[in-house]
């Protein structure tokens, strides 16, 4: 039996395609293509947690637990928070509305600096800063621990 995989990956979700072929005569229900989608990560129960706080244009401080490699966007999604439109294209760099800003000193430790994507994203926020960043692309790691951003007053969603 012979394992073809191919791997495409689209943000945080790993596409796993797979087809599994049998030189033997077999049921065509037992053998068929298959697509899985699986989380990139180590499971939930082996990663850790980090906590972030996300600050409202009122100043109200909201914080929130991340898992190691999950993106700004994704502390918001699973801690259920409710930021006004916030990820509206779910992280595919195609809105600007996880746009978050950073202390001068939290954006100089983040380990990657934005995509020439991203920037163009960030050319249609509100409220844009020289710390500003799309939270769809910032990782969670242990450097990024007790993590605080703010929230611009606004959102431009770049797609409409």
């Amino acid at each position: 039996m012979a394992l073809n995989t191919l791997f495409r990956c689209n943000r945080s979700k790993l596409v796993v395609i797979s087809n599994i072929l049998n030189n033997k005569k077999h049921e065509p229900k037992l053998f068929s293509n298959s697509i899985r989608f699986l989380n990139i990560g180590q499971p939930h129960l082996s990663k850790k947690e980090y906590q972030v706080t996300f600050v409202r244009p009122n100043g109200e401080k909201v914080k929130a637990k991340a898992s190691e490699g999950d993106s700004l966007l994704d502390v918001v999604v699973n801690n259920d928070l409710d930021f006004d439109g916030f990820g509206a294209c779910e992280g595919t760099l195609t809105c600007s509305t996880c746009h978050v800003i950073l202390k001068p000193t939290d954006y100089d430790r983040l380990p990657d600096k934005p995509s020439e994507e991203e920037n163009d994203m960030l050319d249609l926020a509100f409220g844009l800063t020289d710390t500003s960043r799309l939270g769809c692309q910032i990782i969670m790691t242990k450097e990024l621990d007790g993590l605080e951003v703010n929230l611009p007053e606004t959102i431009n969603d770049a797609r409409s």
